[in-house]
């Protein structure tokens, strides 16, 4: 996971980029108005903003949320004209880290916690420690998602403030080890249950689409390259900055205006519904925490896409400290 660019000292001044910093950073405040007004709309019935045209003034709020977005872009940029572009690629990169790192560490509490809570139901072991009433509501998927799982995620993402690694090479070793577990106990004691299954692939799913922003900052991604290879850095910045917006981004924001596009859309409901696998009460229950993968997914490529763009257009401006990616060890 690591590269040739923690040697590089990332120089928080250069050549001003008004126009190219703004395109990011107006990126980056439309998404988080974006997500915050898909929180307003489903959690509290807000709107669409779209709504204004058919003349609803509900939706002044989360129009407002957008201009006070842009509008606080605008400032950034302005007032920090002489910023590089490598710095704003690198702090938007950083934060990036954080956010994948954090829900890594949700991921991994969340799996443990609900592979115990899913055992004890199975085995109906859950009345030996406590109430009927309470084992009970174990069998919830509402009540183990809002008492055990949000609790859960939270420490996630105060544990990653205190961590370094993003942790793709223990979430995988985890797998291994949980398909093992399931090997060992189908085949020496003849037991297995679907809560099993559903951690494995749990994990599997957050190995896979949190781990590609990380790919996409290390170069990780399958390029074909038979015309690229040959280009100068200057033609590959232009490539990779037009390829980000073109490409990268739009596809993102398909991903999350289709995901995130009401109560009913497919990220949306089975989070709100705390969804659950076919299996039932012998499963996990984190399916909407799957289904709410792939919108992590989106903003997180969208996020380092917006810092790939930045770089790229540094790049092709031949602005001093490029970073270089070291190959693949065979």
């Amino acid at each position: 996971m690591a590269s040739d660019a923690s040697s590089v000292i990332v120089q928080k001044y250069g050549s001003p980029a008004p126009l190219i910093r703004l395109i990011g950073w107006t990126m980056l405040a439309v998404l988080a108005a974006f997500l915050i007004n898909n929180v307003l709309n489903v959690g509290f019935e807000f709107p669409h903003v779209t709504a204004l045209f058919d003349g609803n003034m509900g939706a002044l709020v989360p129009a407002l949320i957008y201009v006070i977005a842009i509008a606080l872009a605008f400032l950034y940029v302005l007032t920090s004209s002489s910023v590089a572009l490598r710095w704003d690629a690198h702090i938007i990169h950083k934060f990036n880290v954080y956010l994948i790192r954090a829900c890594f560490w949700s991921v991994f509490l969340v799996g443990i916690a609900d592979t115990a809570i899913a055992f004890l139901r199975v085995e109906n072991l859950w009345e030996v420690f406590v109430s009927s009433e309470m084992a009970s509501n174990f069998k919830s998927a509402r009540f183990v998602g809002g008492t055990i799982h949000i609790p859960l995620i939270v420490a996630g993402f105060v544990i990653a403030i205190f961590t370094r690694t993003l942790g793709f090479t223990w979430l995988a070793l985890l797998i291994v080890a949980a398909e093992l577990a399931i090997v060992i106990t189908r085949f020496v004691f003849s037991y297995e249950q679907a809560f099993m299954g559903d951690l494995v692939r749990y994990w599997y799913a957050a190995l896979f689409l949190f781990a590609s922003a990380y790919t996409l900052f290390e170069e990780g991604h399958v390029r074909v390259d038979v015309l690229y290879a040959g280009f100068k850095d200057k033609t590959r910045g232009m490539i990779n900055a037009v390829g980000s917006l073109a490409l990268g981004a739009t596809t993102c924001w398909v991903i999350l205006g289709l995901g995130l596009n009401g109560k009913q859309s497919m990220i949306n409901s089975p989070v709100m519904n705390f969804e659950v696998t076919q299996s039932g009460s012998n499963g996990l229950y984190i399916k909407y925490q799957m289904a709410a993968f792939l919108g992590i997914f989106a903003i997180t490529m969208l996020i380092q896409f917006t810092s790939y763009f930045l770089e790229a257009v540094a790049n092709y401006r031949n602005e001093p400290g490029q970073r270089t990616v070291a190959p693949p060890a065979h």
